[in-house]
């Protein structure tokens, strides 16, 4: 197998002051990538116990001066900061809407080429990067190469199973950052975290069950089986509108993007704007009263019935077969 000799930098992040699971992700991504080491870029204080469980051999920590890493400048600017500090052979983040923006901004500044939403990366003969990615709805799986510059690639959550490879604590070096007038032009003024609850965050959950308009307002059923199954709860743009779920559950293009290795929907009908922000779950199960909803074209499992009695009676039955 091809890998890199130099290092790879990895931009991760960070949830309450605990490394998350997508950077674990990519993090074990970036060590299949080379053999020149994997170094971090962290932009809040860094979990060292765990990155150093997943192989992290440097972190790079570059000074904000008071600045938000929220704001999109900000982190850009930091990154390339830290890229010209070590000078990787690529750079991979977490493909969140953050993440997305980063690579845009900092593939610009590098004057390079930026993949988003990758589910895969090689390294080819020539040692340039190879990046999977599914496209359409999920019928088209393509490849795309960055043929100038230093690649940056944004990986999906859920794409790469984390894997520890336990090392060292990794050395700690700060870096000093020039910002432009552009990214000291705005200030945060206040931050309101999303409640998490005791489940999966949506982008990350491995399963995801979801409620459409079929569910009628209750999501009582939906969340019984997410419960038995570990999954996190998602919703289509109708759901939230109608005020049945807040927001921040919406999966689709003007909501939240996911890649489970497990998707369940509930009454959603399929249409484009939802389907778009799920089409790389790798398997799909769909409940649907009627039977030529287009969510079941795309379903490698359809049930045609009232997920109002599906849903209880799938979890009866998982109940029953863990005694």
């Amino acid at each position: 197998m091809t890998v890199l000799d130099a290092p790879v930098l990895v931009v991760v992040d960070h949830a309450d002051g605990a490394l998350t699971a997508p950077s674990a992700e990519v993090l074990t991504l970036a060590r299949s990538l080379t053999s020149g080491g994997v170094t971090a870029v962290a932009l809040t204080a860094p979990d060292l116990p765990a990155l150093a469980r997943h192989g992290v051999g440097e972190v790079v920590v570059p000074d904000l001066a008071g600045l938000a890493p929220e704001v999109a400048a900000v982190a850009a600017e930091a990154v390339l900061a830290a890229v010209e500090r070590t000078r990787p052979a690529a750079v991979l983040l977490v493909s969140s809407f953050a993440g997305k923006e980063v690579a845009a901004r900092l593939a610009a500044a590098l004057g390079s080429g930026a993949i988003v939403d990758a589910t895969g990366v090689e390294v080819a003969e020539d040692d340039g990067l190879v990046v999977s990615k599914t496209v359409l709805q999920g019928t088209w799986e393509t490849t795309c190469t960055v043929t100038r510059g230093l690649p940056v690639v944004a990986v999906k959550p859920t794409s790469v199973d984390a894997v520890e490879a336990p090392g060292a604590e990794p050395a700690v070096v700060d870096v000093p950052v020039e910002f432009s007038a552009a990214a000291k032009a705005v200030r945060v003024v206040s931050r309101t975290p999303h409640p998490r609850g005791g489940r999966a965050p949506l982008g990350e959950a491995k399963v995801v069950v979801v409620g459409g308009r079929g569910v009628d307002g209750d999501f009582s059923a939906v969340e019984a089986l997410a419960d038995e199954i570990g999954a996190a709860v998602g919703a289509t743009r109708v759901a939230t509108d109608e005020g049945w779920i807040d927001h921040a559950a919406q999966i689709g293009q003007t909501g939240v993007t996911i890649a489970p290795r497990l998707y369940i929907g509930a009454g959603v009908s399929g249409a484009i704007h939802h389907t778009a922000g799920m089409q790389a779950a790798e398997t799909i199960v769909a409940v649907n009263t009627d039977p030529e909803a287009p969510i079941f074209e795309m379903a490698d499992l359809g049930i045609v019935g009232d997920a109002a009695q599906v849903l209880p009676q799938a979890v009866e039955e998982l109940r029953r077969l863990r005694g």
